[in-house]
């Protein structure tokens, strides 16, 4: 049997960056796809292929996917990885931008899926593993655009597991806590240019600082650890639906579960104003 493939999406940091490298250890043939192509050269030391892929371009898309089939004539895990937060108070941020946060976040993900989909079923066998997030059953203020979307991935991939299974194909969702990434300071910082001025200005320092502080905490976790979750669900006979990963992932969503709505707003809230002091 020739070596598995494995293609990992958003790789060129944190945990797609960290999945490329494990999955190529653990023995698959791995392709990384990114629109920063020069982020991604380092994992060539670790014998993944790197390739340009941006997922809200169908000819970007559909170019990455046939190279992989052409070559090897299979894709055996698809890790659907790309994606950004979009922050901002809803009445702020043009609505442009959230269905960029669509695009990237959800129809980006589909559209991946569908084009490597033909193969597994060809094969009898595949696993689709999407990097959702705990904001996928939680939120935050001035985050509705980015928790819609992971709102969106959550049921989609429910609902995928479930049409996919009579075709032997595998469907699992990661769901990080926070990670030490670039992701928050990014997020926090677009955050501040939409809404730091006007009217949600003192939410929105609290908020972008709480993201922020995620990089390098003691309190968030290091997407090598998340990695580890999408190797799991990777290679284990029978991975598990979710993986909620990473330091305070399950407290969190148990939390959400069992408190009233109001209770948990309350909670939350005090954290990140602590967070954000």
């Amino acid at each position: 049997m020739s070596q598995p493939v494995a293609f990992v999406t958003g790789a060129s940091t944190g945990i797609g960056f960290e999945a490329a490298k494990k999955l190529s250890g653990q023995g698959f043939t791995v392709y990384a796809g990114a629109r920063r192509v020069e982020k991604m050269e380092p994992l060539k030391a670790h014998g993944v292929k790197v390739l340009a892929l941006d997922v809200t371009d169908e000819a970007s898309m559909a170019a990455a996917v046939g190279g992989i089939l052409e070559a090897h004539g299979r894709i055996d895990v698809l890790v659907n990885n790309a994606g950004y937060g979009s922050y901002g108070s809803l009445e702020e941020v043009d609505l442009a931008e959230g269905r960029r946060q669509f695009d990237v976040n959800v129809f980006g993900l589909a559209r991946m899926t569908q084009l490597v989909l033909p193969a597994m079923r060809a094969a009898a066998q595949g696993r689709i593993i999407n990097v959702s997030s705990i904001g996928g059953k939680m939120y935050e203020p001035l985050g509705a655009w980015y928790h819609a979307t992971k709102f969106a991935v959550e049921g989609l991939s429910d609902s995928l597991r479930l049409e996919l299974k009579p075709h032997g194909i595998k469907v699992s969702i990661i769901e990080p806590a926070g990670t030490q990434t670039e992701w928050g300071g990014i997020s926090g910082e677009s955050l501040l240019e939409t809404s730091g001025h006007g009217p949600y200005r003192d939410q929105a320092k609290i908020v972008a600082a709480a993201l922020a502080s995620t990089e390098g905490s003691s309190m968030s976790t290091h997407p090598a650890v998340i990695a580890d979750a999408i190797v799991h669900a990777a290679t284990a006979a029978r991975p598990k639906t979710r993986y909620p990963v990473g330091k305070g992932a399950r407290a969190i969503l148990t939390l959400r579960r069992i408190l009233p709505d109001r209770a948990f707003d309350v909670i939350f809230w005090t954290i990140y104003q602590r967070l954000g002091r």
